[in-house]
């Protein structure tokens, strides 16, 4: 291996273009392959910035020739030479009018050979590219996804620091409250027995900040959920987190918005359309079965629970009977991709996640095939695809039961429908904002009401008299950022008055001694008087996905966890010794075989 002694890079292999002919370069990076044609040899060399070209031939020194006919993949190169235009240019490399003529070469470190190409890591099973993460970050792709994530946290700062927002950190070891998913604790050793939780969100701290008169806070959060994962949920996240003093909603969703147009003008170089439109969440639900709606496409669920009473199909009379009602969607131009194996494809689907079947139409010949045809009345069907606006070619899918189940499946149908024929533009980009969330929502499983968004958020000053009699009708002062169907941030108006914050504690079910124990400091804090204040927390994460247009989060994490919350690489979570396990005062219970 050679020293890189007197050699300084004066340029990354990416940057360098036409303009540059003539000029004496020194690059650093890695070789990503190397081309022997015998008198000739090209060492494609990579770094963060890209690839370019470096190439050998009969008037190259024979040391630094027959040097370069020993590279292999993944050595470490420094390269110095002269820009020259290339006879045989690549259109498909920003770099691929010129190459490097080589006049010095030095191998710093050599590879073994790697596990998988680099260049096709994207071939390779997830099981052996995070393994190996820090081969698979030399990833031209993944380099640019995490150079990305840095430009949107940079872009974040400089708009929040010149919009007078102060940057502060807030603790990681915190008390644990109940915050809506599982707290990741940790021991304490100086404390035995008692245990610190990693951070939710900071929304406990970013609220005292404000009593405390910081005014506009802003933190580019880590955060921690132990809950099961998905493609856009990682255990850890990032949140780009804001509060502000003296606010009311529109201030909070001005401002940001303001961020998303300057991010999408710096990044993508698309004007963004404002203001984002708003959507009530009442609305969401009753027309997409969403509260993060895609509004790339239409497909809009149609409640036609007033048709399905007038007739004698009994699954629809009985979900209407039981205080539910019958929802369709209609799928235009469906009827050619959806054959009937295919429809009892779907109803196996919606099956799966919840319903107890799918009624449809087919309207692929002259006379529609309708799957509950036999318990119509002359002129029913007629009707129904007239007020639907159906047409030949298209295909009507019914849920009958629970309403808001049958929203929730036909939201669900809607998106898989809508991929399977390939309608949802791919370069659109559809923002828009969800208000007047519900403040509470029924936990069937605990048989009790739950905080939808979080017990600090303030209801809507017309609601306050339902807090006593009817909790379905309290909407709160809550708002979500939505993206192409994707749910970007969550934020809210806070509670600051002490009396009535005590008091959505009680109504959440907790007596007064746990309110005392887990938020007392907060409830005392309110005594002492606090400006009306508001934030949110905007995905650094979910925004980098999108708009690197990758298909997971891992995909914009340098070192991400997989479906277990394991990490491949280091092998995370890992034992620890019986000395330390003794110092936490934590015994380990073996677990019983199934």
């Amino acid at each position: 291996m050679e020293s890189i002694k007197g050699l300084k890079r004066t340029d990354y292999c990416g940057t360098l273009r036409l303009s540059d002919k003539g000029k004496e370069v020194t690059l650093f990076g890695w070789a990503q392959r190397r081309r022997d044609l015998g008198n000739l040899i090209f060492i494609d060399l990579r770094d963060k910035t890209g690839i370019v070209q470096a190439s050998f031939n009969d008037k190259t020194d024979r040391a630094i020739f027959e040097k370069a006919q020993s590279v292999r993949s993944e050595y470490v190169l420094a390269i110095r030479g002269i820009v020259r235009e290339r006879e045989s240019k690549n259109s498909t490399l920003p770099t691929g009018e010129i190459e490097v003529e080589a006049t010095e070469m030095r191998i710093i470190s050599k590879a073994q050979t790697p596990p998988f190409e680099i260049s096709k890591a994207s071939e390779v099973g997830d099981e052996t590219t995070l393994k190996y993460r820090y081969l698979n970050l030399r990833n031209e792709k993944l380099t640019q996804n995490i150079i990305m994530r840095h430009k949107i946290a940079k872009i974040a700062r400089e708009y929040f620091y010149e919009n007078d927002f102060i940057e502060i950190e807030t603790p990681m070891m915190i008390k644990s409250t109940p915050e809506g998913a599982r707290d990741y604790v940790v021991p304490s050793r100086i404390h035995n027995g008692k245990f610190y939780a990693l951070p939710q969100s900071p929304q406990i701290y970013k609220q005292l900040l404000m009593v405390a008169g910081f005014d506009r806070y802003i933190q580019l959060a880590r955060c921690f959920r132990d809950e099961d994962l998905r493609a856009d949920r990682q255990p850890e996240f990032t949140q780009i987190d804001l509060e502000m003093s003296f606010v009311d909603t529109n201030d909070i969703m001005d401002m940001a918005e303001g961020f998303i147009k300057r991010l999408m003008k710096e990044t993508l170089g698309i004007e963004m359309d404002s203001p984002i439109p708003h959507m009530t969440f009442a609305k969401a639900m009753n027309s997409y079965g969403s509260d993060k709606p895609d509004t790339r496409f239409d497909m809009l669920i149609n409640d036609i629970s007033d048709w399905a009473a007038k007739t004698d199909f009994a699954v629809f009379k009985s979900a209407l009977e039981s205080g539910g009602s019958v929802k369709a969607i209609v799928a235009e131009n469906a009827a050619g991709e959806y054959t009937r194996k295919k429809i009892d494809k779907l109803t196996e689907y919606v099956k799966g996640i919840g319903a107890k079947g799918l009624a449809y139409i087919r309207w692929a010949e002259d006379v529609p095939a309708c799957s509950f045809a036999k318990f119509l009345k002359e002129g029913e069907l007629n009707a129904l695809l007239n007020r639907l606006g159906a047409k030949k070619g298209d295909c009507v899918f019914i849920v009958s039961g629970k309403t808001s189940l049958a929203l929730s499946v036909l939201g669900a149908l809607r998106l898989t429908v809508a991929k399977a024929l390939g309608i949802i533009p791919e370069n659109k980009w559809n923002y828009v904002w969800i208000t007047e969330m519900p403040f509470f929502e029924f936990d069937e499983e605990k048989n009790e009401w739950v905080a939808m968004h979080h017990p600090f958020t303030m209801p809507l000053e017309e609601c306050l008299p339902y807090l006593e009699t009817d909790k379905s009708k309290v909407r709160a002062e809550a708002f979500d950022l939505v993206l192409n169907g994707i749910e970007l941030s969550s934020g809210s108006m806070r509670i600051t008055d002490c009396d009535l914050q005590n008091k959505m504690f009680e109504l959440l079910g907790m007596e007064q001694e746990e309110i005392d124990a887990k938020f007392g400091f907060l409830v005392e804090a309110y005594k002492y008087a606090s400006p009306p204040h508001g934030g949110m927390g905007i995905g650094l994460d979910r925004l980098a996905m999108l708009i690197c247009k990758a298909e997971s989060l891992r995909d914009v994490t340098a070192f991400p966890k997989v479906q277990n919350a394991s990490e491949l690489m280091s092998g995370a979570p890992s034992v620890i010794d019986d000395i330390q396990l003794g110092e936490l005062g934590i015994a380990i219970s073996a677990k019983e075989d199934d």
